[in-house]
């Protein structure tokens, strides 16, 4: 009878080995990326439709109503949102009138350290910037591309990117 058992035993166990090894094992939970999504893709998807956001409401912007500018601080944190208030205030003070678009024809995401970043690559040929008087302030000798380097961050919410900081560059992807 113990012998049965045994074997009886056994055969349960060599059965459930082979069941767990079979997959009935559940799925293991994903670990969220350093950057708080659930995979880098998510949060690379999520660093380009924040820029992309600010482009368009860039591209709103009527700097004889500081209104206007509001649309494109919301996408804005640290000194990115620190310089572009700065930027805004003064062009309206100054009493320039900006028109045309500003159009994103590339944008290359990744991390570093963890910290989510991206070069963009902006096409700024159809952007005029008129004086008061209507002379144009745009310097014949600039670029009709040019590349950006960001910096997201988060807010209260890990899943709220803003971009965080914001430099020209140059960048061979963005000729």
């Amino acid at each position: 009878m113990d012998r049965m058992r045994r074997r009886a035993g056994a055969m349960l166990g060599a059965l459930a080995i082979a069941l767990l090894a079979s997959g009935c094992t559940p799925e293991p939970t994903p670990t969220p990326s350093p950057t708080g999504f659930a995979s880098e893709e998510e949060a690379f998807a999520a660093a380009e439709a924040t820029y992309r956001a600010y482009v368009d409401a860039l591209n709103q912007v009527d700097l004889s109503d500081p209104a206007t500018f509001e649309g494109v601080f919301e996408h804005l944190a640290g000194s990115a949102l620190a310089d572009e208030k700065k930027s805004l205030t003064n062009l309206h003070a100054e009493k320039m009138a900006v028109s045309g678009s500003t159009v994103l024809n590339g944008f290359f995401a990744g991390t570093s350290n963890g910290a989510l970043e991206a070069v963009a690559c902006l096409d700024v040929s159809r952007v005029s910037l008129i004086d008061q008087y209507g002379v144009s302030q745009i310097s014949p000798d600039r670029a009709d591309v040019y590349a950006v380097r960001l910096a997201f961050t988060t807010t209260d919410s890990p899943l709220d990117v803003r971009i965080g900081e914001s430099q020209a560059i140059e960048d061979s992807r963005c000729s």
